[in-house]
């Protein structure tokens, strides 16, 4: 009797066990299968703007796309880590790395999506060589992009870095009109445009403005920058199917198409 009562235990025990097992192996299945929304960071322009077009892509896929829209982009890799949002778009590379190093994470980009050619720009003069000793120059602040407007101004012919990637006004090796290098966000650039003399602007806070880089701009990078903006994420969300299909979608020949015919040059496919 008592073997017989042992038996009943342990089967119930036992199928009681499968049950539970089963059952997590599908709730953990149906949370997999149930991540069907995106949600990810931008600047307003042209990364949001470009978004908006990935939207119907990925309802094909059957992705529902939220887009959470950033003026300031220097929280934007703050709430990915955080776990805010499930990407961003709106860095390039070393922008990415410079953030991980000084702040211990390990954010990873999946795809280049396009790239910005920083340009210089001013209200007061036609042409660089007009700028006279102590003229003042607006430039990003922070490291990477400041170090990217100094090697446009260096490639310019205005001044002379020592060597090195994340140079600053700091490394000025030659300065023979004084110039005074204006660090400041670079939301602000524009704005200040009237306030100093030239001023070294993002191109997506650029068109936000009205300016053309193309067209209005005094220098402006190579079309061969390095600097292409890219689809960030956390390491361990890299292989998911979600962004897989966001992955997708971004680097599409749609995607490729609308940037070419919307931005006309200001803005450049990477893919």
């Amino acid at each position: 009797m008592k073997k017989k009562i042992l038996s009943i235990v342990l089967t119930s025990t036992l199928i009681c066990s499968l049950v539970a097992l089963t059952g997590c192996g599908a709730k953990k299945g149906a949370e997999v299968k149930e991540k069907k929304k995106i949600v990810i960071g931008a600047n307003p322009t042209p990364h949001a703007e470009i978004l908006q077009k990935v939207k119907p892509i990925l309802e094909k896929e059957g992705y529902t796309l939220e887009i959470k829209e950033f003026t300031e982009y220097t929280t934007l890799n703050k709430v990915l880590q955080d776990g805010e949002i499930d990407a961003n778009y709106f860095q390039h590379i070393p922008y990415l790395e410079q953030f991980n190093k000084e702040n211990k994470t390990d954010l990873v980009y999946t795809v280049k999506v396009h790239i910005e050619p920083m340009a210089i720009y001013s209200k007061k003069i036609k042409d660089l060589k007009e700028l006279k000793n102590g003229s003042v120059i607006a430039v990003p602040n922070d490291p990477t992009n400041e170090a990217r407007a100094l090697k446009l101004l260096e490639r310019e012919g205005i001044m002379k870095f020592k060597d090195g990637q994340l140079i600053s006004k700091l490394d000025i090796k030659e300065n023979p009109k004084n110039i005074e290098i204006k660090e400041l966000d670079a939301a602000q650039l524009p704005r200040v445009l009237q306030d100093v003399d030239v001023a070294v602007i993002n191109t997506n806070y650029a068109i936000s403005a009205g300016l053309n880089p193309t067209k209005d701009s005094l220098a402006i990078e190579d079309k061969d920058s390095p600097y292409a903006n890219i689809i960030a994420v956390k390491k361990e969300n890299k292989d998911k199917e979600y962004i897989k299909a966001l992955n997708k979608a971004i680097n599409s020949e749609e995607i490729k198409k609308y940037i070419k015919e919307k931005y006309n040059g200001t803005v450049i496919p990477a893919f």
